[in-house]
This record gives structure tokens, C-alpha cells and sequence, in this order.
């Protein structure tokens, strides 16, 4: 048996933390493969469009997304709107040799001023649609021109700033960046629990009490020769109540506990029951509160039965009673506490 325990919570720890990886790993191999195939980082620097070069060019090469410089931009006198409100404004200049249109965005053209000298842009090379068209035949009307003699002189493309979604672009990338960050950071985190188990959050709860290293060699030392009561992932050993599950591990002194119970889940699907599983619930001092989900009445019971014994203080049940003794105990936490043990609950 002492061989079986040897450094039994530190290697469940680390087993955990190393299902944990998993997860994030996943999440940014899938967040590289999107930014990979829908070409994000165009969106995030798009390419610079030299002076000299067409639209039609920079279209043809696949240059659709382009930071670009103009200037002598005079207004159409025509808008473009979505469900009647205004999205943008047309322009026009003459650039690399061509007329091109500009959809300038009501911020830039600081809705639709007559004449602009310069404007920096961030926008998208579209190709002449429906719109676009129709937009040219009205011009020709307004200039005396033909449809046909208009369309020889203005670039069937043209740059639309608002194309460019750059408010959608930015809540895009600040979702991928803060999400993809938050993933190395669990990563690196899983990574120095796994080599430093007693930095995990299960032993630095022990903090509460002693010294988490000193504690955790104890409670290593007791399982490894002689654990009074073993379950499938619940140990009892002379001084602690262990925890080593797929949900999480847990090291509690028996005697700072104060209060335990347990609490029955009924699993269905649709009308039918098909199991029913059950959680031990665990309040100890410094208002630190664990769940141990998941296991059968018979573990549960025989774990609450050995505890009562080995710590005559503990409160046993759920009631009222027992609730307001233990909030009596404890007295009432800090806000930053609260919130501490809220989000353990919900974890």
C-alpha cells in the first residue's frame, strides 16, 4: 500500500493539470487554423496601397483590404444607407491616372463635406455591383454624360471604408487576443502547477492553516503508510480528509473542518432517470468551502461517518440550524472573500 500512495496527490495534480492542457491547446491550434484561413492578419495590418498602383491591380493580386493615402477628394453629392441610416459617403479623386470613388465612412468625411485635402484610410477594394453602377448612371445624368462614356472614365472599383468593419474588426480582435491570452496564461499556469504541484490552487489553500509545503508532505507521508479510509478518489488519513478526482483534488485538516453534507443529483434524459449521483459538501475554517461531485451514497456516507467521528465539533446535515451555526463560526466574509468562494461554487 505504501507503494501504491507513494507521492500519490502530487502525481493526481499533476495528471490533472495535464488533462487541463488539453483544452486550451485545442482552442488556439482551432483560433491559428481560422486566422490562417480567413487571412486575419490582413484585417489587423492591411497592406499599404502605393500611389501608383490601380485599384484593378491591387485587386487582382488579392490586395482587397488596404491602408491607402488620398487626397483632392471631392464630395458626389450621393450617400450609401442601410435601413435609412446613412453609412457612408462617395467621393471621388483622381489617382494613379484614373477616377476612382471613395466610400468614406460619416466619421471621416465628417458627414459629407464638400471638399476634403487629405484623408488616411483604412478600407476594402470592391468591385463595381448593382450599387456601384447605379450610382455611375445617376452621375452620368448629373455631368450630360452616357452611361457607357462615364464607365470608360471612372475605375470599375473602387475603396469603401466602411466595408472595412473597423469597429466589427476591433471587437474581433480584442475577443481573439484577450481569449487567446487568457489560453497561454491557463497553459503556463497548468505548466508550473504540473512541475510544482504545491503552487496548485488545492495546496495553496492550505495556506489557510500552515505552511502548504509542510502540510502536503504530511498529508503525502500519512497516505503512503497507513490511509484509515480510501474511496475511489476520497482518502482519510490521521490529520487530513483528501480529495483526488477528475474534478479537482482537495486537502482539508479533519480538524478545521466544521460543517459537511451531501447533496443528491438526479441525471435524466427527457422523462427518463437514469442515475442519481451524489456531492459531499465541505465547510472549514477561514471560510473555505469544498465539493467533492459525483460519487456514490456509499462512499459519501462512509466518508461523513468517519469524519463525525474522528472530529466531534463537525456539524453533520444539511438544515438551517447547522447553517447559521456555521455562518456564527465563521462570521460574515469579506466582499473579496464572497467573491472568491462564488466563483468557486460556480467552478
Amino acid at each position: 500500500m505504501a507503494e501504491n500512495y507513494e507521492n500519490y496527490i502530487s502525481k493526481n495534480i499533476k495528471a490533472f493539470y495535464k488533462r487541463k492542457l488539453f483544452a486550451p491547446i485545442l482552442y488556439l491550434a482551432l483560433l491559428a487554423a481560422l486566422w490562417q484561413m480567413f487571412s486575419l492578419s490582413v484585417l489587423l495590418s492591411p497592406a499599404s496601397l502605393p500611389s501608383d498602383v490601380p485599384l484593378e491591380s491591387a485587386y487582382q493580386s488579392r490586395t482587397e483590404y488596404v491602408s491607402a493615402s488620398l487626397s483632392d477628394l471631392k464630395f458626389t453629392g450621393y450617400t450609401q444607407t442601410v435601413l435609412g441610416h446613412t453609412v457612408g459617403y462617395y467621393y471621388y479623386t483622381i489617382r494613379a491616372g484614373e477616377c476612382i470613388l471613395i466610400l468614406l465612412s460619416p466619421g471621416t468625411s465628417e458627414e459629407g463635406l464638400p471638399y476634403i485635402a487629405e484623408a488616411a484610410v483604412q478600407g476594402k477594394i470592391i468591385r463595381n455591383g448593382e450599387s456601384y453602377d447605379q450610382l455611375l448612371a445617376n452621375l452620368s445624368e448629373d455631368l450630360n454624360w452616357t452611361e457607357e462614356g462615364i464607365h470608360s472614365k471612372v475605375s470599375h472599383y473602387y475603396i469603401s471604408e466602411p466595408g472595412f468593419h473597423k469597429a466589427e474588426n476591433t471587437l474581433l480582435f480584442a475577443a481573439i487576443f484577450l481569449t487567446g491570452g487568457y489560453s497561454l496564461l491557463y497553459i503556463a499556469a497548468c505548466i508550473l502547477y504540473i512541475f510544482f504541484p504545491v503552487l496548485s490552487p488545492s495546496c495553496r489553500d492550505l495556506a489557510l492553516f500552515g505552511n502548504p509545503k509542510k502540510l502536503l508532505e504530511q498529508a503525502e507521508e500519512e497516505l503512503a503508510t497507513l490511509p484509515q479510509l480510501a474511496t475511489e478518489d476520497m482518502f482519510i488519513t490521521e490529520h487530513f480528509f483528501i480529495e483526488t478526482s477528475v474534478y479537482g483534488n482537495a486537502i482539508v485538516p479533519i480538524n478545521e473542518i466544521i460543517w459537511i453534507y451531501k447533496y443528491s443529483t438526479l441525471h435524466k434524459f427527457f422523462w427518463y432517470h437514469f442515475s442519481i449521483s451524489y456531492t459531499l459538501y465541505i465547510s472549514a475554517n477561514k471560510h473555505l468551502y469544498l465539493q467533492c461531485p459525483k460519487n456514490i451514497k456509499s462512499d459519501i456516507d462512509g466518508i461523513i461517518d468517519y469524519l463525525s467521528e474522528a472530529n466531534h465539533n463537525i456539524l453533520v446535515g444539511f438544515s438551517e440550524e447547522n447553517r447559521l451555526k456555521v455562518k456564527q463560526i465563521q462570521g460574515t466574509p469579506m466582499h473579496f472573500e464572497k467573491f472568491i468562494a462564488f466563483l468557486k461554487k460556480r467552478i
